[in-house]
C-alpha cells in the first residue's frame, strides 16, 4: 500500500478530484507500467476489459475535447461513436491532450483534468464489479466500481463500437 503522501504530484491531483467527486479510491503505483490495457491488466491480475483506457479525442467541427472511457478490451470505432454523440471525432496530437487533460498519455486519468472534459463511457465497462483506471502516470492505477466512476466522471453511457 503507497502512502498518499508519497504519489506525484499528478497522482495527488487525482486522488483530489476523486475524493472532490465522492469516490474513495486508493491510488497505487505499481513496479511494472500499466501504460497500455494488457500491461495494466497484467500488472493488477485482473482481465483487459476491466481496464479502464482514457482516450481524448477532438471534436471535428467544434474543435472540444472529447473523453471516452473505453474498456480496455474495446477498439473504439470513430464512426459508432460519431453517431452517438452527434459530432466526427479525430485523434488530437499530444500537445493537444496534455493541453486540455493537464497529463501525458499513458496515464491519464478519468477524472481530474486541467479542464471540464465532455465524457462518454463504455457501456462494456458496467458488466464488472470493479475496473482499474489510469492515477496520472503511466505506473499509477485505482481501482473503482464502474456505475461510480461513470456517475463522478460525468459521463454518459454509449456503445463505443458497432
Amino acid at each position: 500500500m503507497t502512502n498518499q503522501t508519497t504519489l506525484p504530484r499528478a497522482c495527488l491531483l487525482v486522488a483530489e478530484a476523486a475524493k472532490h467527486a465522492g469516490l474513495d479510491v486508493e491510488i497505487r503505483l505499481m513496479d511494472a507500467s500499466t501504460r497500455t490495457a494488457e500491461e495494466a491488466a497484467a500488472a493488477c491480475g485482473c482481465e483487459v476489459g476491466q481496464i479502464v483506457k482514457s482516450l481524448v479525442f477532438q471534436g471535428k467541427e467544434s474543435g472540444k475535447p472529447i473523453l471516452l472511457l473505453v474498456s480496455g478490451a474495446n477498439r473504439v470505432k470513430e464512426n459508432a461513436v460519431a453517431r452517438a454523440i452527434g459530432e466526427k471525432i479525430v485523434r488530437p496530437d499530444a500537445d493537444f491532450v496534455r493541453d486540455k487533460t493537464g497529463f501525458a498519455i499513458g496515464g491519464i486519468p478519468p477524472l481530474g483534468h486541467s479542464q471540464p472534459l465532455e465524457t462518454w463511457f463504455d457501456k462494456a465497462l458496467l458488466q464488472y464489479a470493479v475496473v482499474f483506471a489510469a492515477a496520472g502516470t503511466p505506473n499509477a492505477i485505482f481501482a473503482v466500481d464502474p456505475e461510480k466512476l461513470l456517475a463522478a466522471s460525468g459521463g454518459k453511457a454509449i456503445a463505443v463500437h458497432d
